[in-house]
């Protein structure tokens, strides 16, 4: 039997770099008040992982703010270690997963509102408001819970235009109009 997460750390805390002075500055991430202050036009997911706050390292927990404009979506993806726990502060959003036997489970969220995605598995989060926007706060139990986002891992990270047509049975023009839609022009 097989089993990982994130080890038990050994020691109370870890520095990144190693000889970084530890004071309250260390354990302070001031990297969300731009979510409290702006507001996208286009999905936008402000995280706090060790990545960006090097004190979670080893702490097991990071988290995410959510924000979603008016008919936004954050479309398909999974985190592999970790986890979800969604929670609604402003809005509403219809959210939902696919478990391992191909079973859809669907929910409309309110303020308030919780929503686990178990770890793994491929979830999304929509707002079909046409005119409201909508906020949710996303924890994870793991200080990198990763994300595979589906749409770009599948149509831009160099899978073949014929793998592609093969596997989704259609052919290699609907991919590649799917691939323009999906990469960002040239600049």
């Amino acid at each position: 039997m097989a089993k990982s997460s994130d080890p038990d750390p050994v020691v109370d805390y870890l520095t990144s770099p190693l000889d970084a002075i530890i004071n309250g500055t260390f354990f302070t991430f001031t990297g969300l008040r731009s979510a409290f202050t702006d507001f996208p036009s286009n999905f936008k997911p402000t995280k706090a992982t060790f990545s960006e706050f090097p004190a979670l390292l080893s702490q097991s927990v990071s988290m995410a703010i959510l924000q979603y404009p008016a008919g936004s979506i954050n479309p398909p993806h999974s985190h592999p270690r970790s986890a979800e726990l969604l929670l609604v502060v402003s809005g509403s959003l219809q959210v939902g997963f696919v478990d391992t036997a191909n079973q859809f489970f669907n929910q409309t969220l309110q303020v308030g509102d919780l929503f686990l995605f178990p770890k793994g598995l491929v979830h999304f989060q929509l707002n079909v408001d046409p005119r409201n926007s909508a906020t949710a706060i996303a924890t994870f139990a793991s200080a990198n819970p990763g994300t595979v986002a589906l749409p770009s891992t599948v149509f831009t990270s160099g899978i073949s235009d014929e793998v592609l047509a093969e596997a989704f049975k259609t052919d290699v023009a609907v991919i590649q109009s799917i691939r323009a839609g999906l990469t960002p022009p040239k600049s």
